[in-house]
């Protein structure tokens, strides 16, 4: 009995059915509600409701984590890596108002989640044309969301209640934004040693992102196809042979450049 159950857990979240595909969707699409709650939720108090809320999604979040852990080949592995680890965290934190512990701020760390929609590139790849054409310019822009979200959720958490510039989320992602860009207004800064340090952190891993996403974003467009002699995956849309070892390359291709 246990065996069947473990199997048809395991086939939801490792194997290749439609069925899996579609369960891998559902839990993207969950990832983004959540994301999509802690931000909502930043504008005004929490009546009974959020609470509520609340931990429903971390009870949702821990039969997640209860199965993934559970179809795992190697547990401890997957219980070190950096993303489960957040996910504990934020699991935590949505469960927090059952042991009455002010942990609310971090569950901003559930966009850390969505490093985990990455299993899906392959399917991504199948589902959609659009991904495949322009993969390399999606993850870039999801990288520098997430440095965005992350940053933007821990400036509100370090700052909510003790800087009288920032309300709300939006106050903090504007912060965020406006360091991000090396814009600068002035108009909301963070006080103190910490809050210069934390600044120069966004100016600093913000700005390689933002390059990152300019580099895929103008250099000559690739396609992804792996040469059957050498491995090169990337190669000129109008390719013919493999620049790397001179083999024949079968790129399909619409004639459109």
């Amino acid at each position: 009995m246990a065996s069947a159950f473990h199997a048809k857990l395991y086939a939801l979240y490792e194997g290749n059915s439609d069925r899996a595909h579609v369960f891998r969707y559902a839990l993207l699409a969950f990832d983004m509600v959540t994301i999509l709650f802690v931000i909502v939720t930043s504008f005004f108090p929490h009546p009974l409701w959020v609470e509520i809320t609340d931990l429903v999604f971390g009870f949702l979040i821990l039969l997640d984590f209860s199965a993934r852990v559970y179809v795992s080949d190697r547990k401890l592995h997957y219980l070190t890596r950096p993303a489960t680890i957040a996910d504990v965290i934020a699991m935590v934190s949505f469960l927090a108002p059952l042991a009455g512990e002010g942990l609310g701020f971090l569950r901003i760390l559930r966009t850390l989640r969505l490093l985990h929609t990455y299993q899906l590139m392959n399917r991504l790849r199948q589902d959609f044309k659009l991904f495949r054409k322009h993969e390399e310019v999606i993850v870039a822009a999801i990288n520098l969301l997430v440095f965005i979200f992350v940053t933007t959720g821990l400036i509100y958490a370090l700052e909510h209640g003790h800087n009288p510039h920032i309300r709300n989320y939006a106050d903090a992602l504007y912060f965020t934004v406006t360091t991000l860009t090396t814009t600068g207004f002035g108009d909301i800064t963070l006080p103190g040693t910490t809050g210069r340090l934390v600044s120069i952190a966004v100016m600093f891993f913000g700005v390689t992102l933002f390059l990152r996403l300019a580099q895929v974003l103008f250099r000559p467009t690739k396609v992804r196809y792996e040469c059957e002699s050498c491995g090169l995956m990337l190669h000129d849309a109008d390719a013919t042979h493999c620049k790397h070892c001179g083999a024949v390359v079968h790129i399909q291709t619409e004639g459109l450049l």
